[in-house]
C-alpha cells in the first residue's frame, strides 16, 4: 500500500518498503521493550501505592520530642512550632522510614533549615521560595529542594546528578545505594508552583550477598528495607522483569497504567554500572516532554542489577494543552527513547536538551558526529601532500621531517575542545542536519506511529527537509569562518557515508553505524578499506574495520592510565586500528580470509569498564548484521549497503576472556555462523586457545630460530629484551619456549633488569603463572639486577643512576643503549613505541650500527615502518610483524573452518572439550596438525625473505610487504578467473590446502558445501590456496 508523504516533507519509510535478505534467519529479542496498547500492558490497582513503610509506632512520641527541642532552640517563634513540626511530618509525603532511621536532633536540623528558606523568601523582591538542604552520613543521604514540576534546572544544586554520581554509579555488591525520592502533594505556601522534592538514599543491606548471576529470586536478592516495604503487586513486577533482564544485553522497559488516575507507572531494570547518570537523564527526558513524577524508586540487587521505578504524570494541564502532547503520546516516545538514553545518558550537548533548544535525539546525533570529526576533521590537507611529494623519503632527514609535521598537524589542528565549541553555537544548524539524517534512516514501523523523526514537540512547527545542497548554502551562510565552516560540513560527510544504523531501534546498549569508508582521503590511506563500523556509548568509543568483505581480525580493548594518555590515544584510535588492519591483510596471506581489526577506547573515566564496553560493542554490531524480526524489540533499519555481511573476530589485547561471551550471545541472538563468529574462545566450545597452545608464539619462535640457523648462534648464550611480560600470551610462551639468556624485560608493572641473566626458574614460574614481573622475587636478583615497578619514584640502580618516575622510565626502557643486547623481541606494547623520533637511540653514534644486532617484531605495529628501514640500513636484522606474529590468524582460520565444516552434532562430538576437561581424540590431533602448519608457514616465508634479501639486498621490512601484497594482489586475479569452475583443478588444489584430519573425517564434499554456503564466496578457498602455495 502506497502512502503519501507527510506535508512537511519528512518522508518516514513503513515496514514493508525496508528491504532484507530473505536467506537470513530471525534475531531473538537481545532486550526487551513493552510498548503501550501491546500485551505487556499491567494495570496497578487504584489504592495500590507500590511501596508501603513499616508502620513506625514512635512516631508520634518522635514528634512530641522533635517539638520540645525546637521550642528549646528558640528560632521558630513559639506560635510556629507546632504547624511547622506537623507541615514537616504529615504533608511532605516523607514516609515512616525516613523518621526511623533519622534521630530527633537531624530532623529538627532539617524543620529549621526550611523554615529558614521561607524566612530568606520572605526578605526577597521575588517572595520566592527556594528550600535546598542536604545530610550525608556513611550509610544513608537526604536532600531536600524546591522544584518547580517539569523543569531541569542546570545551575541549581544539582541533587540527582550528586547521587548518581556519589551513590549510583558506583553501586556495587555491599556498596550498593538505594533510593526514594516524593514530591509533596501540593504547591509550597507563597512558593508558586513550587513543591518540595525530597530524596533518600539509604546503603542496601542484603539477605545473600554473593548470589550466582543467575539467582533472580527476589526474596533471596534483594535488600531488606526494600523487601519490608515493597507490595506484593510491586515485588511480582520486579520478579518478572528481573527475569527478563538476566536473559539481556540492554534494558528491559515496562510500563504499567494506575486505574483511575492520569498516571503511568514506568519501570526499568538494567546492569548495574551499566549505564552512568541514567537516574538525573531521565528527569530530562520526561521534563522534555511535558511530565514530572510524584514518586521514584532506585532498588539494587545483589545479583548486580538495577530496577527504577518512576510514578510519571503530566504538569499542569493549561501547560500541557499548550505546549506538549497527551500523556499516551509522551509515554510512548519516552519508552522509545529510553534505549537512546541508555546508550549516552549524558552527552556533550545536553545543556541544549535539559533547555529544551534541541531534542534527545538531537543531541545524541550531534554527540556523535562530534566523535566522528574529531577523528577525521584533522587531516593533513593538499599542503603537507605537495611537501611530501617534493622531499625524498629515502633521507632519514626528510622522512623524521614528515613524521614530526604530520603527528603535529594532526594532533594540533582541531582538538576536541575546539570541534565542541564550535558545534555548540549551530544548533539550528544541528537541527537541520539531524532531520536529514533521520529522513534516510527512521523507519515508521506503523500506521499509527504518526512521530516525525524530529520529535521535538516543543517547537511548534517541523522544518522541511533540506538538501545536501541547501544545507551546504545554509552551512555556508551561517558559519561565521572557516573553521566553522570546516567542522559544520562534517556534519553532511557523516550523513552521506552512513549506510545503516541502529539510531532508530527501539531497544540497543550503543550505537553503531555501518559507514561506507569512500571519504577517507587516499593520499593518507593508500589501501581503501572495504568496511568500516563506528560504535559509540558512555564508556567508549570503537571502530572495526576491514579490508574485505570476508576478512579476519581480533577485537582489542585500549585502556588509558591518565588523562594525557586517554588524550592521546584518542587522538590515534582510527590510524591505531587501520594500521592493525591493514597489518592483518599482509599477515592473512597464509588463509582465505582478507584482514580486519577492532579498536575499543575505553573513555577516561570508564577505566573498569572494559568488560560493559566489549559486551556493548558487540550487541550493537550485531543489531547491523542480523535481521530485525520483532516488532518493538528490534525494528527494521534502512539498509543502504543492501549486502549481508558476516563479520569475523577473535581476541587481542584484553579480550582473551571475553571470547566465550560473544559467541554465546551470538548463538542466542540466532547468528547462523555463531560457531565460527569468535575465535579462541574455549575448548568446551570448540575453541583452540592462542595462549594454552602458543600459535602466536610458535609463528615468532621461527623467525628467531631461522636467524640462529642462518648466523649459527648458539640460542643459550644470546642475551634477550622483551617487552610484553610473563602475563601475557605472546610474552609468557615465549620464554616458556625459548632458552635465550634474559637480561631486560618490560611489562605493564615495570622493567626487571638482570646484566647476569634473569633466572630462568623464577621466570618459568611467573610465565606459568601468568603473573606480571611484580611477582618476580627480587632476592634473586645478582647484585647488579634490579627491579623498577611504575608506581616507583626516586629509585636508585645500581649504577647510580636515579629514576625520578618509574612510569616515565618503563615507558622509554626500550630503547635504551644499555645493558647490551643480542636480540629484541617486542610481545607487547602500544602501537610505533618505536619511530623515527626515538629510533636514532638505538644505533651507536660512532660506528653508525644498531645497538640491537637482531630484532623480531612479534606485537602488532610496536616498530614504525620507517624506523624499521633506519635500523635495517644500520645493520640490524629486522623481522617485522606482519610476517612473524600471524600464527594466530592461521589458527584462528583452520579453527573457523572446522567449526563450519561440521554439522552441530559433529561439532560437539569433535570439537568440544568435555566438561570433566576430556579432550576428544580428533581435537588433540587436529590442533598439533594446526602447530605444524603454523610452523611450516613461517619457516617457508623466512626462507622465502632471507634468500631474496641476501641475493639482492632489499630490507627484509620491504620484502615482507612485497609477498604479502604479491601474494594478496593473486588472490584478486584469481578470483577474476574461471579456475572454480575446473571442478579436477578445484578438488587437486583444495584437497592439498585443507587439513588432511579434517578431509578424512567430513570429506571435501560435505566441507565445501557446508562452509561454502555459510560463510564464504565459492571462490574464496581456492584463491587463497593457490595465491598462498
Amino acid at each position: 500500500m502506497a502512502h503519501a508523504a507527510p506535508s512537511n516533507g519528512v518522508h518516514n519509510k513503513h515496514f514493508d518498503n525496508v528491504a532484507r535478505a530473505p536467506a537470513r534467519t530471525p534475531s531473538p529479542q537481545p532486550t526487551h521493550l513493552s510498548v503501550p496498547g501491546s500485551h505487556h500492558q499491567f494495570v496497578v490497582e487504584k489504592d495500590e501505592p507500590g511501596y508501603v513503610a513499616p508502620k513506625f509506632e514512635g512516631k508520634e512520641q518522635q514528634m512530641e520530642e522533635v517539638m520540645d527541642k525546637v521550642e528549646e532552640k528558640g528560632f521558630i517563634p513559639e506560635d510556629f512550632v507546632d504547624s511547622e513540626t506537623k507541615w514537616f511530618y504529615n504533608e511532605l509525603g516523607i514516609d515512616d522510614s525516613y523518621f526511623s532511621t533519622e534521630s530527633a536532633d537531624a530532623i529538627v536540623s532539617h524543620i529549621h533549615s526550611l523554615y529558614a528558606a521561607k524566612v530568606a523568601a520572605y526578605a526577597r523582591d521575588d517572595r520566592r521560595l527556594e528550600m535546598r538542604l542536604d545530610k550525608e552520613a556513611a550509610d544513608h543521604a537526604v536532600y531536600i529542594d524546591t522544584s518547580k514540576p517539569g523543569v531541569s534546572v542546570e545551575d541549581g544544586p544539582r541533587y540527582e546528578q550528586r547521587i548518581d554520581e556519589k551513590y549510583l554509579n558506583a553501586s556495587k555488591g555491599s556498596k550498593s545505594y538505594r533510593v526514594e525520592t516524593f514530591r509533596s502533594a501540593s504547591p509550597l505556601p507563597g512558593g508558586g508552583e513550587n513543591q518540595l522534592r525530597c530524596y533518600f538514599v539509604y546503603q542496601c543491606h542484603f539477605h545473600q550477598k554473593n548470589p550466582s548471576p543467575e539467582e533472580t529470586s527476589i526474596e533471596k536478592i534483594g535488600d531488606k528495607r526494600f523487601l519490608q516495604k515493597a507490595t506484593d503487586n510491586t515485588k511480582q513486577i520486579y520478579q518478572g522483569i528481573l527475569e527478563y533482564a538476566v536473559q539481556r544485553t540492554g534494558p528491559v522497559i515496562e510500563l504499567f497504567e494506575v486505574e483511575g488516575k492520569n498516571t503511568k507507572r514506568l519501570v526499568i531494570a538494567y546492569k548495574q554500572g551499566s549505564a552512568m547518570g541514567f537516574f538525573s537523564a531521565l528527569s530530562d527526558l520526561y521534563h522534555y516532554y511535558g511530565l514530572t513524577s510524584s514518586r521514584k524508586y532506585v532498588e539494587q540487587f545483589s545479583n548486580g542489577y538495577t530496577i527504577m521505578s518512576i510514578y510519571i504524570r503530566p504538569i499542569a494541564q493549561s501547560v500541557v494543552s499548550a505546549r506538549f502532547p497527551p500523556i499516551d503520546a509522551s509515554i510512548h516516545q519516552i519508552m522509545k527513547e529510553v534505549s537512546l538514553l541508555y546508550c549516552i545518558p549524558r552527552t556533550k550537548f545536553h545543556s541544549h536538551f535539559a533547555s529544551g533548544r534541541l531534542s534527545l535525539q538531537e543531541t545524541i546525533y550531534a554527540h556523535c558526529v562530534w566523535v566522528f570529526v574529531g577523528h577525521f576533521l584533522n587531516r593533513l590537507g593538499s599542503e603537507y601532500t605537495t611537501l611530501a611529494s617534493v622531499l625524498d623519503v629515502n633521507n632519514s632527514v626528510h622522512a623524521e621531517l614528515l613524521s614530526k609535521l604530520k603527528r603535529r598537524l594532526r594532533n594540533e589542528t582541531f582538538t576536541a575542545d575546539y570541534i565542541l565549541e564550535i558545534i555548540n553555537r549551530y544548533p539550528d544548524l544541528i537541527r537541520s542536519l539531524y532531520l536529514a539524517f533521520a529522513n534516510t534512516h527512521y523507519v515508521q514501523t506503523r500506521e499509527s506511529d504518526d512521530f516525525l523523526p524530529t520529535l521535538s514537540y516543543l517547537r511548534l512547527k517541523v522544518d522541511r527537509v533540506l538538501s545536501d545542497t541547501e544545507l551546504k548554502e545554509m552551512i555556508s551562510k551561517s558559519a561565521a569562518n572557516e573553521h566553522h565552516e570546516m567542522v559544520m560540513t562534517s556534519f553532511r560527510v557523516f550523513n552521506k557515508c552512513v549506510l545503516k544504523t541502529n539510531f532508530y531501534t527501539p531497544t540497543k546498549v550503543a550505537l553503531s553505524f555501518r559507514m561506507d569508508p569512500s571519504f577517507l582521503p587516499p593520499e593518507e590511506y593508500s589501501q581503501p578499506l572495504y568496511g568500516m563500523f563506528l560504535i559509540i556509548s558512555s564508556e567508549f568509543r570503537g571502530f572495526h574495520l576491514r579490508f574485505r568483505d570476508i576478512a579476519r581480525g581480533g577485537i582489542r580493548i585500549v585502556k588509558s592510565r591518565s588523562s594525557e594518555a586517554y588524550a592521546i590515544n584518542a587522538r590515534s584510535l582510527f590510524d591505531e586500528n587501520y594500521g592493525l588492519a591493514n597489518t592483518q591483510q599482509r599477515k592473512n596471506k597464509d588463509i582465505p580470509e582478507g584482514g580486519s581489526k577492532g579498536v575499543i577506547l575505553l573513555d577516561g573515566n570508564h577505566q573498569d569498564k572494559a568488560r560493559v564496553a566489549f559486551e556493548k560493542y558487540i550487541d550493537s554490531i550485531l543489531d547491523l548484521l542480523l535481521p530485525p524480526t520483532s516488532p518493538g524489540i528490534k525494528d527494521p533499519i534502512v539498509d543502504l549497503h543492501g549486502k549481508e555481511e558476516i563479520l569475523f573476530m577473535g581476541p587481542d589485547e584484553n579480550t582473551a576472556d571475553l571470547v566465550d561471551w560473544a559467541t554465546e550471545h551470538a548463538r542466542i541472538r540466532g547468528a547462523p555462523w555463531w560457531k565460527s563468529f569468535f575465535t579462541g574462545k574455549s575448548p568446551k566450545l570448540g575453541g583452540i586457545p592462542h595462549d594454552v597452545y602458543g600459535m602466536t608464539t610458535l609463528s615468532v619462535r621461527e623467525y628467531v630460530l631461522g636467524i640462529y640457523r642462518k648466523l649459527h648462534l648458539d640460542e643459550a648464550q644470546i642475551r634477550k629484551l622483551q617487552t610484553g611480560g610473563p602475563d601475557g600470551d605472546l610474552g609468557s610462551n615465549e620464554i616458556l619456549l625459548g632458552r635465550e639468556r634474559y637480561t631486560a624485560i618490560v611489562d605493564g608493572a615495570g622493567v626487571l633488569v638482570d646484566p647476569a641473566g634473569i633466572d630462568r626458574k623464577e621466570l618459568l614460574r611467573l610465565a606459568q603463572a601468568r603473573t606480571m614481573i611484580s611477582g618476580f622475587d627480587t632476592s634473586k636478583l645478582s647484585k647488579e639486577g634490579y627491579r623498577v615497578l611504575v608506581e616507583e619514584n626516586n629509585v636508585t640502580l645500581p649504577t647510580g643512576e636515579v629514576v625520578h618516575n618509574g612510569t616515565m622510565f618503563r615507558n622509554t626502557f626500550h630503547v635504551r643503549a644499555s645493558p647490551t643486547y643480542d636480540l629484541f623481541v617486542p610481545c607487547g606494547g602500544r602501537p610505533e613505541s618505536i619511530d623515527l623520533g626515538n629510533v636514532a637511540k638505538l644505533i651507536d653514534v660512532k660506528t653508525k650500527k644498531a645497538v640491537i644486532p637482531y630484532i623480531v617484531e612479534g606485537a602488532n605495529l610496536f616498530i614504525t615502518q620507517e624506523a624499521k628501514l633506519r635500523l635495517e640500513k644500520a645493520g640490524c636484522v629486522v623481522f617485522k610483524d606482519a610476517s612473524a606474529n600471524k600464527g594466530g590468524v592461521t589458527s584462528s582460520s583452520l579453527e573457523v573452518l572446522a567449526s563450519l565444516s561440521f554439522d552441530d552434532e559433529g561439532f560437539v562430538e569433535n570439537m568440544c572439550v568435555r566438561a570433566d576437561g576430556t579432550a576428544p581424540p580428533f581435537y588433540k590431533a587436529y590442533v598439533q596438525q594446526v602447530q605444524a602448519v603454523i610452523r611450516e608457514n613461517a619457516r617457508l616465508e623466512f626462507e622465502a625473505i632471507w634468500t631474496e634479501s641476501e641475493r639482492g639486498g632489499e630490507a627484509k621490512s620491504i620484502l615482507s610487504d612485497k609477498l604479502s601484497l604479491e601474494i594478496t594482489k593473486l588472490q584478486e586475479e584469481i578470483q577474476e578467473t574461471e579456475l572454480w569452475d575446473d571442478e579436477r583443478l578445484r578438488r587437486s588444489v583444495l584437497s592439498d590446502a585443507l587439513p588432511g584430519l579434517l578431509l578424512e573425517r567430513v570429506g571435501l564434499d560435505l566441507i565445501l558445501k557446508r562452509v561454502c554456503w555459510i560463510a564464504w564466496p565459492d571462490d574464496v578457498l581456492i584463491r587463497g590456496s593457490v595465491a598462498n602455495n
